[in-house]
């Protein structure tokens, strides 16, 4: 790898994008520091105690795992000797108001009949076309959309003339995922929960492009899980970082980006203390920096368009339980009876679901419901879809007391028992997410992807400021583990491809060269 030896880079942020940066950029020479305002590292990736167990309270599986793999094979290193990885077999089981259960695999003939068994041959047959139909769209965004920096129309047309707007029309971007779901099923369930997959990038079903059906393509290539939870996938970052000599410094909060001469020039810390750098790499919210969180020098470093609005938020609940009633497996979706109201509620009114759909994260079960619960019972979290209204319009105590309540009841009329009054728990809102990633209003994903332009419309890797360079969620190619990681590789790409221009010493990274397979 390319050598850039002379360069001091900053990364602020120790998340998912921040911890791949930084170890992209080390494998390239710089001398690097992570400075990051918590006292751990992960950013959303995160933990909490409870009962003496840990539970994880952000992301839950690992997809994509081949962009992790790539990050450590560069540098000789084998990702699954710093993570242990268990595969999934059940990606989850779907249950609905009439009682009705539907386990999808990730096994595609093992899914098909159990749809057919569950809503008959034309379904399954019609599942069967969906798989196709997502792999066709996988295989047209991986080049020009996964592996660049901010592709755009006019890009992607540049690049691939022709070929290029045929791949626009076989993406099926200019739909949205809803109307698109109804060329292969018919059965209303079956919409309700491929729709589901909207909610993966923060976004409505019925708004977004049909082409985040990709979404459950990535899904059947493997789900894996973390043996020692989410939160070890952040760790073994940055034990690579270490090894690769990144330095990493906690509780340290950036106040500004100093800009001199027109270019990043280093940071001022909180305390005071000024660390001066050639690199500065932000993995925070651009909303962040457009609201001037990081300095009057970086606030028209992004272009922040308001009439995007914010991508979901949510309440969620960490707790340690006895479960009763139900067969959980890992990975459970209890569907509210009427998506179009969740959704309207969501993002038109801006207000909790009057009936929430429910995603319960069972940490002590396996594919087959078995479970390894302790003396208090078993880690249990769950998600309910929530407006992002942090910094905006606070929600209420009567509104979280209100959603706990129609939670509980909603999921004891579909069997699952949990014995509420009795658990340790932890109850996370909107305005608790803002607290933690300042200026996104608690938006867990970014800008939404709504309108089949809107993909294209985040922030690239380089911003407007000469030297400072984005990752994150909030930024190409997207929320998610995976792609905030993908996120991390593109800026060190720029950073090396900037660098080798003003210093001709050295050579360039080699464009395109960040995934293999």
């Amino acid at each position: 790898m390319p050598s850039v030896e002379s360069s001091r880079a900053l990364v602020i942020g120790g998340g998912v994008g921040g911890l791949t940066a930084a170890i992209e950029l080390a494998a390239r020479g710089l001398s690097v520091t992570v400075l990051e305002r918590a006292q751990s590292l992960g950013g959303k990736m995160r933990v909490v105690e409870l009962a003496g167990r840990s539970l994880d309270v952000g992301p839950t599986v690992l997809t994509m795992r081949w962009v992790f793999d790539a990050v450590f094979s560069q540098v000789g290193r084998r990702f699954e000797d710093y993570v242990k990885l268990s595969p999934a077999e059940v990606l989850a089981r779907h249950t609905w108001a009439d009682g009705a259960r539907l386990d999808l695999f990730h096994d595609v003939g093992r899914s098909a009949e159990a749809i057919g068994a569950f809503a008959g041959a034309q379904e399954a047959k019609g599942y069967r076309a969906f798989v196709a139909h997502t792999k066709t769209i996988f295989d047209n965004v991986e080049g020009p959309f996964l592996r660049a920096e901010r592709p755009t129309l006019g890009s992607v047309l540049r690049q691939q003339g022709l070929k290029g707007l045929a791949s626009l029309t076989r993406i099926d971007a200019t739909r949205t995922l809803w109307r698109s779901l109804g060329d292969f099923f018919r059965d209303p369930r079956l919409l309700q929960l491929f729709g589901r997959y909207a909610t993966y990038a923060g976004s409505s079903p019925f708004l977004c492009p049909a082409t985040l059906a990709v979404i459950a393509h990535v899904e059947r290539e493997g789900v894996w899980y973390p043996v020692d939870g989410m939160i070890s996938v952040a760790q073994g970052l940055e034990r690579l970082g270490a090894e690769l000599g990144v330095q990493y410094r906690l509780g340290c909060e950036v106040r500004e980006v100093l800009v001199e001469q027109g270019r990043a020039a280093g940071v001022v810390l909180a305390s005071g203390e000024v660390l001066r750098a050639e690199v500065v790499v932000a993995n925070a919210a651009v909303e962040a920096l457009a609201a001037g969180r990081l300095g009057a020098g970086v606030k028209h470093a992004v272009e922040v368009d308001p009439r995007a609005g914010r991508s979901l938020s949510a309440v969620t609940y960490a707790m340690v339980a006895r479960a009763s009633g139900f067969p959980l497996v890992r990975h459970n979706v209890f569907f509210s009876r009427d998506y179009h109201r969740e959704f309207n509620e969501i993002f038109e009114q801006g207000r909790l679901p009057s009936e929430a759909t429910v995603y319960v994260c069972a940490q002590d079960r396996d594919d087959r419901g078995g479970v390894r619960a302790g003396e208090a019972g078993e880690r249990l979290f769950m998600i309910v879809n929530a407006p992002a209204r942090g910094g905006l319009r606070a929600l209420t105590r009567t509104e979280i007391d209100a959603c706990e309540t129609q939670t509980q009841g909603f999921l004891a009329r579909l069997g699952l028992n949990i014995a509420w009054a009795e658990a340790p728990r932890v109850t996370t809102t909107p305005d608790d997410f803002e607290a933690m990633f300042p200026a996104t209003g608690g938006a867990l994903y970014g800008p939404p992807s709504h309108g089949w332009t809107s993909p294209m419309l985040r922030a690239g890797s380089r911003s407007k400021v000469k030297g400072l360079y984005l990752v994150g969620g909030s930024t190409h190619p997207g929320a998610g583990v995976p792609m905030v990681a993908q996120s991390g590789r593109l800026a060190a790409t720029a950073v090396a491809e900037d660098l080798a221009s003003t210093a001709r010493s050295f050579r360039a990274a080699t464009p395109g060269g960040m995934l293999t397979r």
